[in-house]
């Protein structure tokens, strides 16, 4: 077996990485916090202190708000409506934001208050700007900072369909072919990819050896196998691949007391927070469905939570109450005939969702989890799909992973896509994550993404 010197001969692939995401971001920052700072020091309405404190609450505020519009989906860069669509949202977020602020704002003169609202049409515009620039850049391969070795184990090479299926929708991609060299000569590999200058190696259908793996990590040279390289790159674990043992090391079961408690007091801040701010569209709903069709407001159902435990979930109710005449759970379709009038704005608006925060408070679920689902279905689907009681090993959650990152799903098939995404979550769980999806959960409801 020949690795990078030899007679043989493999690929080596240089893929976009999403490190100019990170770029980006840093972009908009510098240019928010800038245009604030000015725009106050050439008013001399503050002290340069509160001018900072300022341009910095703005540029992290801006941050928030494009993101959750979906501005930092480099897929999106090329979709042009689409990129105008996220633009103009956020824009009017932000004017909404800044009008507020200057409205608790001491008097500061104003030219100040008109160029702060002024400011949005202006990101709008560099917003539009800058993300057509990093699309073309990453078109031609100009952000490209790490290269990717993909090598096959058996000395043929990789094949150029399999290594399209790996990297595609990942941007451009350009192919090198290297010598190849005796596997187990790991100081001579180590010094090839140097040369080449590697910084990450795949390898292809094999575990990597652990003296490779070693060698590498001690010359700062990243080293994967096929399914972490694949986790990393799709955010979604391979259920195929997935390792009998792999719970025990995941992040979720290794959770201290204190992330635990954090967690726990910013699903009860929150979930008091949107109660109070969505209290007067609640009766609004409440009113809409009593009017709109007989039956209760409230919709309980049995879900399955934590360790399998069975609680009681709190919706409101969006079909007619004989849904289910025939006793058996059914899972929802497209245009589903059973919707009503308004429960099919409520679907739409995610407004239905809102009572789960009952739950959240009780204790039942928290804010970012998997899906609660109903017993029969989890029982239907842990027959067909390896690892699906895992998911329990965390509380279900009202958004998750698989939420913003995959529609709605209605058959066995969908289950087992939004199951890889949960069990990424499971393995990768942090507050960091929880929060980037809660920010996505903004985006899914702002563009109706997924909902049914």
């Amino acid at each position: 077996m020949h690795w990078l010197e030899g007679s043989q001969m493999t690929r080596l692939y240089w893929p976009r990485l999403r490190s100019p995401v990170f770029l980006l971001y840093a972009v908009d920052a510098i240019l928010c916090c800038a245009a604030v700072y000015a725009l106050v020091l050439m008013q001399n309405t503050m002290p340069a202190p509160r001018a900072i404190m300022l341009a910095v609450l703005v540029a992290a505020t801006c941050a928030f708000i494009f993101a959750a519009s979906g501005l930092y989906r480099t897929e999106d860069f090329t979709r042009t409506r689409h990129l105008f669509i996220s633009a103009t949202v956020a824009t009017l977020i932000l004017l909404f934001f800044l009008s507020l602020l200057t409205f608790l704002m001491p008097a500061s003169g104003s030219g100040l208050i008109q160029g702060l609202v002024a400011v949005p049409l202006i990101f709008c515009a560099a917003a539009i700007t800058t993300r057509l620039g990093f699309s073309a850049c990453m078109r031609h391969g100009v952000l490209e900072c790490r290269r990717l070795a993909v090598i096959h184990p058996d000395g043929a090479g990789l094949p150029t369909p399999t290594a399209h299926s790996w990297l595609s929708g990942h941007g451009h991609t350009v192919a090198l072919e290297l010598w190849q060299a005796e596997l187990g000569n790991t100081e001579a590999s180590v010094r090839a990819l140097r040369r080449a200058r590697i910084d990450t190696v795949v390898m292809a259908d094999t575990e990597v050896p652990d003296a490779v793996r070693r060698t590498c990590d001690a010359a700062g040279i990243a080293v994967m196998d096929q399914a972490e390289f694949l986790e990393s790159r799709h955010t979604r674990v391979d259920l195929e691949r997935l390792a009998a043992d792999w719970l025990a090391a995941a992040k979720a079961n290794r959770e201290g007391a204190v992330e635990r408690s954090l967690r726990r007091l910013m699903d009860v801040a929150l979930g008091l927070f949107l109660l109070l701010a969505t209290l007067p569209l609640l009766i609004l709903a409440a009113l809409a469905i009593k009017l709109d069709s007989p039956g209760p407001v409230f919709y309980c159902q049995e879900r399955v939570g934590q360790g399998g435990r069975v609680f009681r979930l709190f919706k409101f109710r969006s079909m007619r109450v004989d849904a289910e005449a025939a006793g058996a759970p059914v899972w929802a379709s497209k245009a589903d005939p059973r919707v009503t009038r308004v429960g099919r704005i409520l679907r739409l608006t995610r407004v239905d969702e809102i009572p789960q925060v009952l739950n959240v408070l009780r204790g039942d679920m928290a804010f970012v989890g998997p899906r609660p689902e109903r017993p029969g279905f989890v029982a239907e689907l842990a027959k067909a799909i390896p690892h699906y009681t895992d998911r329990a090993v965390v509380k279900p959650g009202i958004t998750g992973w698989a939420q913003v990152n995959y529609p709605y799903g209605a058959s066995v098939e969908d289950a087992w896509m939004k199951l890889t995404y949960d069990l990424y979550y499971v393995r990768h769980r942090s507050i960091f994550l929880d929060l980037m999806i809660l920010i996505a959960t903004v985006r899914v409801v702002l563009f109706q993404e997924g909902s049914r």
